[in-house]
């Protein structure tokens, strides 16, 4: 059995800042790309960060220079500071972590239960 939990999320003034972690825990053989998607109210998932094992990054346009991806391989941990935050970042943040979680099995995308993060004054 494999957990995503995430914490960090609540409401902060827009020009804020908050850093979300994410643990992955169990039966986890191997962790490839781990990220951070968002979604917020009447639209849908979208893709914020993601950083791989060896440490390639991608972000969406829309963050970038604000948000940073990081990552702990020894505690299995995904990070995402952001900074200068804006109304429109409100979202409920996922977590995400490609893993395998035995042998001859192939890598499978789990998901956290999801974070709010909520930017008003």
């Amino acid at each position: 059995q494999v957990q995503l939990v995430e914490s960090g999320g609540g409401l902060v003034q827009p020009g804020g800042s908050l850093r979300l972690s994410c643990a992955a825990s169990g039966s986890i053989l191997s962790l490839n790309t781990m990220g951070w998607y968002r979604q917020a109210p009447g639209k849908e998932r979208e893709l914020v960060a993601t950083i791989t094992r060896h440490g390639s990054i991608n972000y969406v346009d829309s963050v970038k220079g604000r948000f940073t991806i990081s990552r702990d391989n020894a505690k299995n941990t995904v990070y995402l500071q952001m900074n200068s935050l804006k109304p429109e970042d409100t979202a409920v943040y996922y977590c995400c972590a490609d893993l395998q979680t035995r042998y001859y099995d192939n890598y499978k995308r789990y998901w956290g239960k999801g974070t709010l993060v909520t930017v008003s004054s």
